[in-house]
């Protein structure tokens, strides 16, 4: 498994009471890690045992202590050094559950960087095969760099990962996601409010769970309708309602259960999965951590619905820990006994 981090972070989590606006505060607690989806994808994969191998882009002097930082937490990394200084976030989490998150932009993407980023991921996925131990799964995941040249980075991903016949999932969102879908990735994942926003439909908000009277039949509505517009399976999250899935059928394909629902479309399989209630401390990073777990399934061969029963225990799991990707293996072998399949 292979893990792509085009804009990664240096992350603060401050602990405290209560967030006020405009006040001088005092956190309880700080800590400082190395971040972004992409690592959160890589931390939540170890819940299962499996230790990805990240491709990371690193600029400038705080990008190597950013590299320094992963390593030593036990990353498998592949350092590329770039321009810039890497961005940093601030993640507020207040004891009241709620959470704040300053994403900075990050340096822009020169012409260079691309190339590199784009080489070195090359270079993983065709060494990877010549020695016999080839990648089976791509998880591309998070946000691009700021800069003209990151336009369509993930679409070059995409078509990357197609010439070395390795099954992507693509985990990005809004401008990033429209732009790769003419390369039809795989499988996409984004939140409901996402793939509102890339259809144009004028339900899309800012909430990973849109205030709306029927989110499941509106989130299957939307599977269908990215992968008409170019993913070859797609599954729209719907936080602690659950994820809309749907997949081509295709002649001895693993077609599910016959709880399965039925598609306007005679060549497509669309189904859902409820998510498991837990007891939540940070929400940030379970979209990733779904990310991971699907992507763990489908290294072990599971179909497409049998692996999204896995990608939903984990980021459940995940909601449940403070840090932003991180997994108790025990909780998440409790979640995947109670997450029930299409």
């Amino acid at each position: 498994m292979i893990v792509l981090g085009a804009n990664l972070t240096m992350d603060r989590t401050l602990s405290m009471e209560r967030l006020i606006p405009g006040h001088v505060m005092r956190p309880r607690t700080a800590v400082a890690t190395g971040g972004g989806k992409a690592v959160n994808v890589c931390r939540a994969a170890w819940a299962h045992g499996v230790r990805p191998r990240l491709v990371a882009n690193l600029p400038g002097r705080w990008g190597d202590i950013v590299g320094d930082m992963l390593e030593a937490e036990g990353h498998d990394l592949r350092r590329v050094p770039t321009s810039g200084e890497i961005r940093s976030a601030i993640v507020i989490l207040e004891d009241d559950g709620r959470a704040t998150v300053l994403n900075e932009p990050g340096p822009d993407l020169t012409a260079a960087d691309r190339r590199a980023l784009i080489d070195a991921l090359d270079d993983e996925l065709g060494g990877a095969a010549a020695v016999g131990r080839p990648h089976r799964v791509l998880v591309a995941s998070g946000s691009l760099p700021p800069g003209d040249h990151a336009t369509g980075l993930y679409a070059e991903v995409v078509e990357r990962a197609h010439a070395h016949r390795v099954p992507i999932v693509l985990d990005a969102a809004r401008a990033d996601l429209d732009a790769a879908l003419p390369a039809h990735p795989d499988i996409v994942t984004p939140n409901l409010s996402e793939a509102l926003a890339v259809l144009g439909s004028a339900l899309a908000g800012e909430s990973v769970e849109p205030d709306l009277p029927d989110v499941r039949r509106v989130a299957l509505a939307a599977a269908s309708a990215l992968r008409a517009a170019g993913a070859r399976a797609a599954l729209v999250t719907v936080g602690r309602h659950g994820v809309a899935g749907a997949y081509p059928l295709r002649p001895g394909s693993v077609a599910g259960s016959t709880s399965e629902t039925s598609s306007p479309h005679p060549d497509e399989i669309t189904f859902w999965v409820d998510a498991p209630t837990v007891r939540e401390v940070n929400p940030i990073g379970a979209g990733d951590s779904f990310a991971a777990g699907l992507a763990v399934g489908l290294d072990r061969g599971l179909s497409l619905p049998e692996a999204t029963v896995l990608a939903v225990a984990t980021g459940a799991a995940s909601v449940a820990t403070e840090l932003a990707g991180g997994v108790d293996p025990d909780l998440l072998a409790a979640l995947i006994d109670q997450v029930t399949g299409p």
